[in-house]
């Protein structure tokens, strides 16, 4: 029997798998200090490199608006077809430590910071559009699975599939892992998506949702899982390499910018047809349902000159929106809009946004002061916000962002068994042809082979769901492999 779960200090644990949110949908509450408590205890966790996405790589470039989008929103990077924003990009791998190998299968990080007139926007994705997780309660008790073992301190394909096969959700973004967009060509080849949803606000105060893709220019590109292995051990700085070198030869690697919008009427009519929730970061929004957009072009053409101070030292945060944008329900996003700006407290410091390249390329003001490194501390101004008496106007500036509607009691709402988590991955497994088809089976029955048989058959049961084919050829892959599940 499993020990009762409990705060550090002692406090029982009623639930451990959802958030406290108001109504089903969120946002999430900050009475909840279990989620907080284990958000910050695993930001923690490392010193000093990052919890997740530990190695990773950065350049500089432009952003170049080539359509205009100023009716869905007042963001003054938007304002012109043909202008320039500088920006700064950070690609990663996921579960590995700094010195672990680029070609690993993993999903990437993708990772934009744009340096706008207005603060800077980062927008912190992935090359994938989903996730394996829709609450961010379990990010902690997710990633430990893809780490090292406490008493071994190996890592364990049981941990991985124990976790995944009882979190059904998870099935979209494993078919994704494993299938060959896992192991990506180096940087330069592969697609990046904001992943969450987020918002867009114009003039007039009018919102709409928005998913974010970026589409390579230089064409996907994938590694065999052979080749990955083979290269991990030849050139573990594969990615970095790469990236690096086509910069410094002028080869300038080039993105297409899309979104795909929304209203909130738009999505709640389509959820009303399909059954998924618009919000959740382990569906897609289908491109015939919602098509792409283009918006502009993102060039990286410029290396940093200092690895530490302007890559290691990149601290990025989904919550950096600027006016013209804002967020959405996905309980995900919500838990990162406050874990990411803390690990960066927690690993850089509490004056991280002086650094140069985290440092706004606009003027800046605020009535922070003193904590470590503080190199512009206020000086004589004065460090605290005048009280009116008559109450607060409005200066016309900042966000302005419309309320975004909630429903339901504030609770913690869990909705496996109820929420489809198959159709979406049997649809991607479905789209694969069928040397990528084989390509996942075998790069499942790999890991899968060295797992407990009651792991074993409780993932094939979520490969059938999705596809009866998918079960079946991964069920023939572990045969081959001399592992006979029935």
């Amino acid at each position: 029997m499993s020990q009762q779960i409990t705060t550090a200090s002692g406090i029982p644990v009623a639930d451990n798998q959802n958030s406290a949110s108001a109504g089903s949908r969120g946002p999430l509450l900050l009475q909840d200090f279990h989620l907080i408590e284990k958000l910050q205890h695993f930001n923690r966790e490392r010193i000093p490199e990052r919890v997740v996405h530990a190695k990773g790589s950065g350049a500089y470039g432009k952003f170049t608006v080539t359509h205009d989008i100023s009716r869905y929103t007042k963001a003054k990077l938007f304002s012109a077809i043909g202008k320039e924003t500088e920006t700064f990009l950070r690609f990663s791998t996921v579960g590995g430590e700094k010195g672990s190998a680029d070609t690993e299968r993993d999903p990437r990080g993708f990772a934009v910071r744009f340096y706008t007139e207005e603060g800077n926007w980062d927008l912190v994705g992935n090359n994938t559009p989903v996730f394996f997780i829709k609450d961010g309660i379990k990010f902690p008790d997710f990633i430990h699975t893809q780490k090292r073992l406490a008493q071994s301190n190996l890592k364990s394909a049981t941990a991985m599939f124990d976790f995944w096969s009882r979190a059904p959700e998870s099935l979209h973004q494993v078919t994704t892992l494993f299938s060959s967009r896992g192991t990506p060509d180096g940087y330069r080849h592969m697609d990046g998506f904001g992943s969450h949803t987020f918002s867009l606000i114009n003039d007039a105060g009018e919102r709409v949702y928005v998913k974010w893709h970026f589409k390579t220019q230089q064409g996907i590109k994938n590694l065999t899982a052979a080749d990955a292995v083979r290269l991990a051990g030849e050139d573990p700085d594969y990615a970095q390499r790469d990236l690096f070198n086509a910069i410094a030869a002028g080869e300038f690697p080039r993105w297409t910018v899309f979104v795909q919008t929304a209203t909130e009427a738009e999505l709640a009519a389509w959820e009303g047809r399909t059954g998924w929730n618009p919000f959740d970061l382990t569906k897609v929004w289908p491109h015939g349902d919602f098509p792409l957009q283009q918006v502009g072009v993102l060039e990286l053409n410029r290396n940093p000159l200092n690895y530490h101070a302007e890559v290691e030292q990149a601290a990025l945060s989904p919550a950096n929106v600027v006016p013209g944008m804002g967020y959405s329900p996905d309980k995900m996003l919500q838990a990162r809009l406050f874990a990411y700006h803390d690990a960066q407290l927690y690993r850089v410091g509490t004056n991280h946004q002086y650094l140069p390249v985290n440092a706004p390329r606009c003027p800046f003001h605020n009535q922070q002061r003193d904590g470590a490194m503080a190199l512009a501390n206020g000086g004589a101004d004065q460090n605290y916000a005048t009280v009116e008496a008559s109450g607060t106007s409005p200066q016309g500036l900042g966000h302005g962002e419309p309320a975004m509607p909630v429903n339901g009691p504030a609770a913690r709402y869990d909705g496996r068994g109820v929420e489809d988590d198959y159709t979406q991955a049997g649809n991607l497994f479905r789209l694969l042809p069928a040397d990528e088809k084989q390509a996942l089976f075998d790069n499942l029955a790999g890991p899968l082979s060295q797992v407990p048989d009651e792991i074993v058959f409780r993932q094939l049961g979520h490969f059938d769901k999705a596809d009866p084919a998918y079960g079946a050829g991964v069920r023939a892959a572990l045969k081959a492999r001399g592992r006979n599940i029935d």
